[in-house]
């Protein structure tokens, strides 16, 4: 099992789970996180701590794409180990249905 970033982090890009993260497996995109699932050791302390719901354990159905899209991503992102503020829209896209289509964006984000 590992855990991974969903479609409700897009837009969003709350940072507090990267604060408690041990491993440092978080990367960072223009506009989303995700996390590399091989690096990730399974230890939920991630999961609680966004605000916005968007980190699941890849155990939930549905959410081959998601685990997917987490490990083609971490490869190519920098690494972000460091809390930052959300994207300036966060709270007004938390919930909006079909982020993925609307917003996703490929390009890599800043990283530490």
């Amino acid at each position: 099992m590992t855990y991974i970033v969903t479609d409700n982090c897009i837009a969003c890009k709350y940072t507090d789970c990267v604060e408690v993260c041990p491993v440092d497996c978080f990367y960072e995109g223009e506009n989303m996180l995700v996390i590399h699932p091989d690096e990730c050791i399974d230890c939920g302390v991630c999961e609680p701590e966004c605000p916005a719901e968007a980190i699941k354990p890849d155990t939930e159905s549905g959410l081959d794409e998601w685990l997917e899209l987490n490990r083609k991503f971490s490869a190519s992102w920098p690494n972000l180990t460091e809390r930052r503020d959300p994207l300036p829209e966060a709270k007004e896209r938390d919930g909006e249905d079909g982020k993925l289509a609307k917003y996703f964006s490929e390009e890599p984000g800043e990283g530490d």
